[in-house]
């Protein structure tokens, strides 16, 4: 493989760029009947392509065995590249050498477009630039598909507060339930940070544990009392619920969220779309678009964990 070649993904990747492109598409036509400005900002923007590898498939009676092949597809930058009417300015962020690279190459191969790329922490360089008056004229979408459990809340309340940009959150939803053990003696004090940092807030704590009573326990002399410990009471449903509602805490709007993948379990990422402007039309709007494209793209909108 090249040097550039960024593999990653499966299924689920497919589906999390068809949706958010049919959204972009609709975004930047509608946007751009009656705004100054429209923009699509993309803080883990990888290289713009993704290298997948088809697995090789056997014969039978009717076809032909097919080899492994290898494939490049399009990456999120570059499928905001292609989106007509093109969007006024596009920004790339990415920390790692070689995507950041890649991406400017991607620029440097569409000079008819006013693309930026950033190279530096996502979290660090919005926190630090984004509040700005220009957003009174300006909208834009924000992709998030962070690596991990990348995104700090401090980030989500950032781009809330502008108040002119949709969001689009590929949320990390395997992580939080790996960090966050069923008994809550196994957390400790690094991935209590991590969760706290990632919801902004340490009441999780309370909200999805509560005590259980374990079975008493014997020695020689008899029976010991049962010990209280915390334990989660939250399934992955109830997971991804919470987080709408921390969501929504900040956010004008919050759509129910996409779960991926749509056939393998258990459930690993839930893809939200988040609208910062409080006005009535754009959560209209969004809610039109985003309930149009999530409903049409397949059954996953109907799958919900635990409801």
């Amino acid at each position: 493989m090249a040097a550039d070649d960024h593999e990653f993904g499966g299924q689920h990747t497919e589906i999390k760029l068809a949706i958010v492109e049919q959204y972009l598409k609709r975004y930047s036509a509608a946007l751009h009947t009656w705004c100054d400005h429209v923009w699509y900002i993309d803080a883990f923007a990888g290289t713009g392509k993704r290298t997948v590898r088809v697995k090789a498939r056997e014969g039978d009676l009717l076809e032909e065995p097919v080899p492994e092949q290898v494939e490049q597809r399009r990456g999120s930058a570059q499928i905001a590249i292609d989106i007509k009417p093109p969007f006024d300015r596009l920004i790339f962020m990415d920390m790692r050498h070689k995507h950041v690279a890649a991406l400017l190459s991607l620029k440097a191969a569409n000079t008819h477009l006013d693309i930026s790329v950033l190279k530096g922490d996502a979290n660090e360089l919005i926190q630090k630039e984004i509040a700005w008056d220009g957003w009174k004229r300006t909208r834009a979408v924000m992709f998030l598909d962070p690596y991990g459990m990348a995104v700090e809340w401090a980030t989500l309340e950032k781009i809330a507060a502008t108040k002119a940009i949709d969001v689009w959150y590929l949320f990390p939803l395997a992580g939080l339930y790996r960090q966050a053990a069923r008994d809550m003696s196994k957390i400790d004090a690094n991935k209590e940070a991590a969760i706290t940092r990632m919801l902004g807030t340490d009441d999780w704590k309370t909200e999805l544990y509560s005590k259980a009573k374990l079975p008493p326990t014997t020695d020689l002399l008899g029976y010991l009392d049962s010990d209280d410990t915390l334990q989660r009471n939250a399934d992955v449903g109830a997971l991804e619920q919470y987080v709408k509602r921390r969501l929504k805490s900040i956010f004008a709007e919050v759509l129910d969220p996409y779960p991926l993948p749509v056939v393998e379990k258990p459930q690993r990422f839930s893809l939200f779309c988040a609208i910062s402007n409080p006005s009535a039309k754009a959560i209209n709007l969004a809610r039109s678009f985003g309930s149009d494209i999530l409903k049409s793209t397949g059954p996953a909108s109907r799958h919900r964990s635990g409801r």
